[in-house]
């Protein structure tokens, strides 16, 4: 095979691993902030995408109106469902709240395919199916907006953690009781952490969703983002970035030299291997915390 080739699919890779990162930072968000492993950030991005075809096929407003509008929307779900399904949770073994979570992916997954259906929907956004040259290369011009709007989001909320209602979520995320007693609400903080994940799901959702289309396999990018977030550390924001870039990468090249021998079908045999092996190899992932507790 040509160098070009190669060439062509791990910068192709690195770019889908970018938009894999917005699935993985909506879990960092979470537990960066109050240590809970979100297992609906998957079911969350399929939910937002279906919101903004409500409001964009549903109310017939166009589609730059009705993006921002799904996510206030699903921002006030996440709000929602800390109110309701994790506050009382407050405190609770922390397989209680995981449990919860893999729960409520399975009700989002249900109701939405109950009311909505199976059928996929396509979602256009205004992106170009031309592709993109750089020099001899082909690059998707789609995964090129979707990595653009990850860095985006990244820069964000990195700012955003250096603010004072960053450093609030922080000090949640270390201790619920010393918060407490500390007079910090813990019940906004996570409530205010869920809101920005499902805003991010519904930034991946949208992107995802103009490519492959709307419809229930948009919660299966749960399996990609768990696989950024632990390869690139569950509490590293940066690390969610570059470990989308380098599994995005490894990914679309194993998938290139494997396919042709399989038949097909690799990539998600690739991303189970590199989820076991960092969890085997190094728990706390490439860049995240590792935290020692003397007894």
């Amino acid at each position: 095979m040509e160098l070009g080739y190669f060439l062509e699919l791990g910068i192709n890779g690195a770019l889908a691993g970018l938009m894999y990162s917005l699935v993985a930072m909506g879990i960092v968000l979470i537990y960066k902030s109050s240590s809970v492993p979100n297992l609906a950030q998957g079911a969350l991005t399929m939910v937002g995408a279906y919101v903004v075809l409500g409001f964009a096929q549903g109310a017939g407003l166009s589609m730059w109106l009705a993006i921002p509008l799904a996510m206030l929307t699903m921002c006030a779900l996440g709000v929602a469902i800390e109110r309701v399904a994790l506050r009382r949770l407050a405190g609770r073994p922390i397989v209680m709240i995981l449990m919860m979570t893999l729960g409520l992916d399975i009700f989002l997954r249900a109701g939405t395919m109950a009311i909505s259906g199976g059928t996929a929907r396509p979602m256009r956004i205004g992106i170009s199916d031309e592709p993109m040259f750089l020099g001899p290369l082909l690059l998707n011009r789609a995964y090129v907006v979707g990595a653009a709007v990850a860095l985006f989001l990244f820069v964000c909320f990195v700012l955003f953690f250096r603010t004072r209602r960053g450093a609030v979520l922080r000090a949640i995320s270390d201790d619920y009781m010393a918060s407490w007693s500390v007079g910090i609400s813990v019940e906004r903080g996570v409530a205010l952490s869920w809101a920005l994940s499902s805003m991010v799901a519904t930034a991946a959702g949208v992107l995802w969703g103009s490519i492959q289309g709307v419809d229930q396999s948009l919660s299966l990018l749960l399996i990609k983002g768990i696989t950024v977030a632990v390869l690139g550390g569950m509490d590293s924001l940066g690390g969610a970035i570059l470990a989308g870039i380098g599994l995005g990468a490894f990914e679309a090249l194993a998938s290139g030299v494997l396919d042709p021998m399989l038949g097909g079908g690799s990539r998600d045999l690739v991303v189970a291997l590199v989820l076991i092996v960092t969890i085997m190899v190094r728990p706390h992932g490439l860049f995240g915390r590792h935290d020692i507790e003397r007894l």
